[in-house]
């Protein structure tokens, strides 16, 4: 990788983590329709695992992670209990299961762009399993840590019914938003990208 690909690189890893903190300090990152509540914040991250590899993904994933993170010193009453919990299993629960779900994805798309040919599928499958994976690993965390808490905060009264009560329309919700709008963003700048590398 030449100098200027690098700086190409850097200036649209800036770019991707200045729109996850403005999405997440904002009402721009969620769509709230009734009760329903759609974020948007696993966009960016799923973007960059696909057009920077799956290092920018984990880094991307844990940016989006501390500002869970940060938002439970007192700015969300949910993560505030949590803390008050166990601030290292908020922690992990905010900020691993993002890096997570940053990495893998990125890590699916570089294995599947070598077999699918057109790179649609993989365009897709990987914007869907940025939302999935992200659902999983948060959902997965808060039960191994926090399962007695949420059965006290009445979200349940098994390890079941709290994994339920937590993926809700949600989840289903921000999957097909990130399938949709994750693929067709990504598919762009990675066209963009590989147009500006044959000029």
């Amino acid at each position: 990788m030449n100098r200027n690909q690098k700086t190409h690189t850097l200036v649209q890893l800036s770019l991707l983590t200045a729109i996850i903190l403005v999405m997440a300090f904002t009402p721009v990152g969620y769509l709230k329709i009734g009760a329903l509540s759609i974020s948007f914040l696993m966009i960016p991250v799923v973007i960059g695992g696909i057009i920077l590899g799956p290092k920018a993904g984990a880094f991307l994933g844990g940016v989006f992670g501390l500002t869970s993170f940060f938002q439970c010193f007192g700015m969300d009453w949910f993560g505030t209990t949590l803390m008050g919990v166990n601030p290292i299993a908020t922690f992990i629960t905010c900020v691993v299961a993002r890096v997570l779900a940053g990495l893998l994805p990125g890590l699916l798309f570089s294995w599947m762009e070598k077999i699918d040919k057109t790179k649609i599928l993989s365009y897709a499958i990987t914007s869907l399993s940025g939302a999935l994976l992200n659902t999983f690993f948060f959902v997965g965390f808060l039960v191994i840590f926090f399962s007695r808490t949420l059965m006290e905060m009445q979200m349940g009264d098994t390890v079941w019914a709290v994994i339920t009560s937590l993926v809700t329309i949600n989840a289903v919700a921000e999957a097909i938003v990130c399938l949709v709008v994750g693929a067709a963003i990504a598919k762009a700048v990675s066209t963009y990208n590989g147009n500006r590398l044959k000029g």
